[in-house]
């Protein structure tokens, strides 16, 4: 019997979940120009090259 009139207040669990106080910062400095400057610039090169006449 007392397990019949525990039971309801221990699945009565109250759970708080609070939002942070501050914002989540993901920082992310990612430098995408450097590789695609080289890219052309080799690619320039080898058409410089192949082409020595076209300037």
């Amino acid at each position: 019997m007392a397990a019949f009139i525990a039971g309801p207040a221990l699945l009565s669990a109250c759970v708080t979940v609070n939002a942070p106080k501050k914002p989540i910062e993901i920082n992310l400095n990612i430098n995408i120009t450097q590789e695609v400057v080289y890219r052309l610039d080799q690619d320039a090169k080898d058409l410089i090259q192949d082409h020595p006449g076209i300037f």
